[in-house]
């Protein structure tokens, strides 16, 4: 057991140190507009960037599926097979990125002919999607690298990729609003330059690690060998991330019909909400990769081990986090903003601050364990019953409970991933090792 926890703080730690790190260019970004600009330049940034999100987050099989394949290819001790996913997922991200070059006009026109916000939120999100959208290739590609480093036991080259991209994200895009002629917009050219970085260091470390074991095995590459599990895989998890972006932008576009106050809040909570996500997301990429390789060695008491364990870290996590909301909610909401109608308007919502540790903690552990284990139809199935349960309960209660209605409806879709799949849990671990 001792010898499980040491590989789980070797997989997690490394891991929860880079995605420190990403919650605090979001508010860093945030910060530099809310202290900048107002309200309006808040609720811009928030489109311009869940925009993003409605593209890059379909393309998350990148990571998870990634992973999850390599892992099991790392427990059967089959590098070839390790190195095929790497060349096969990569080349998938690569005609991705230029697809939406190709399509980002379209997109953004008609994202934003539905999406209801003023004529100055709508300016600056186009401005930002315009400059963002020239990082696509390395943000897809850094992607597949992460997972592919993920699932070879490896988070320390994802760690540097991310602590290296969102160092470089945040003096970059402080310097280019706050000291340029850009303002604001500045942000996003300083994560376009903080992508490339990044990519490049992500190919240093390949070939630093990995470069013996490359060579031995990319002139055996077949692109399309098993190529059909790969898609499957795929599919599942990208109808996944469209329910989840449903949701996602949902919450967005609901909080935009209140006014720009409100969205401008309903960003800086949702900032607030993911920085807990980080911390749990190391113990889950940690489960990816254990699970992942398990699953592969054919190993059912290290599974059951491994999952036990990751979710005593996990809950760990969770009550430190409600510790840490409780005492600083109010701060924390005057860390990213000093508009005081914001901050005044923050306080009514302050308590789903409070609960969300608790209620997403083993939503987000089981994620990590399903992706190792390749499960993506079990994955697709729960978002679609999260996304469903998202509606209803905004139908159900938005008439009696106006804007709080929405963050009640975020809550039960987390609700319902940690029932289903815990429900679901032994049959998958069955069918797995059947």
């Amino acid at each position: 057991m001792n010898t499980l926890n040491k590989q789980i703080l070797r997989l997690s730690v490394p891991s929860i140190l880079a995605n420190i790190t990403i919650p605090l260019v979001g508010m860093v970004d945030v910060a530099i507009i809310g202290h900048i600009s107002n309200a309006s330049a808040i609720g811009g940034i928030a489109i311009g960037t869940m925009l993003f999100d409605l593209l890059y987050w379909n393309f998350g099989f990148l990571r998870v599926g990634t992973s999850g394949l390599t892992a099991q290819a790392f427990g059967r001790k089959d590098l070839h097979r390790s190195v095929e996913i790497l060349a096969q997922t990569t080349s998938i991200a690569f005609l991705s990125a230029l697809f939406l070059w190709a399509i980002q006009w379209l997109f953004v026109t008609a994202a934003l002919a539905l999406i209801p916000c003023s004529t100055e939120v709508s300016e600056f999100a186009r401005e930002y999607f315009f400059v963002r959208i020239w990082a696509a290739p390395a943000t897809l590609l850094l992607m597949a690298f992460k997972g592919w480093f993920i699932g070879m036991q490896d988070t320390v080259s994802p760690m540097l990729c991310d602590i290296i991209v969102n160092v470089v994200n945040m003096f970059a895009s402080y310097w280019l609003a706050v000291h340029t002629s850009l303002g604001i917009i500045g942000v996003a050219y300083g994560t376009v330059i903080a992508q490339y970085v990044g990519l490049v260091t992500a190919f240093v470390l390949l070939f630093a690690k990995y470069g013996t074991c490359l060579r031995g095995n990319f002139h055996k590459i077949v692109i399309f060998n098993d190529l059909r599990r790969v898609f499957r895989l795929s599919t599942d998890l990208f109808v996944r991330s469209l329910c989840f972006m449903a949701i996602y932008v949902g919450f967005t576009v609901i909080t935009s019909w209140y006014g720009d106050v409100q969205l401008a809040l309903g960003t800086i909570m949702m900032k607030l909400f993911m920085l807990f996500s980080y911390f749990v997301d190391g113990f889950a990429y940690a489960g990816e990769a254990l699970v992942g390789r398990y699953v592969g060695e054919r190993d059912e008491g290290q599974i059951n081990a491994s999952v036990r364990l990751l979710f005593v870290w996990t809950f760990v996590v969770g009550i430190g986090f409600t510790v840490l909301y409780a005492l600083a909610g109010d701060w924390s909401v005057r860390l990213m903003t000093s508009d005081t109608s914001v901050i005044t308007a923050s306080r009514p919502f302050l308590i789903w601050l409070i609960l969300m540790p608790i209620i997403s903690a083993a939503a987000f552990m089981w994620d990590g364990i399903y992706f190792g284990a390749t499960a993506g139809k079990e994955v697709r199935n729960c978002m679609l019953f999260s996304a469903a349960g998202f509606v209803v309960s905004y139908l159900v209660f938005f008439h009696f409970l106006g804007i709080q209605a929405v963050y009640i409806a975020y809550f039960v879709h987390l609700c319902v991933r940690t029932v289903y799949l815990s429900i679901i849990w032994k049959k998958t671990r069955h069918s797995l090792l059947a």
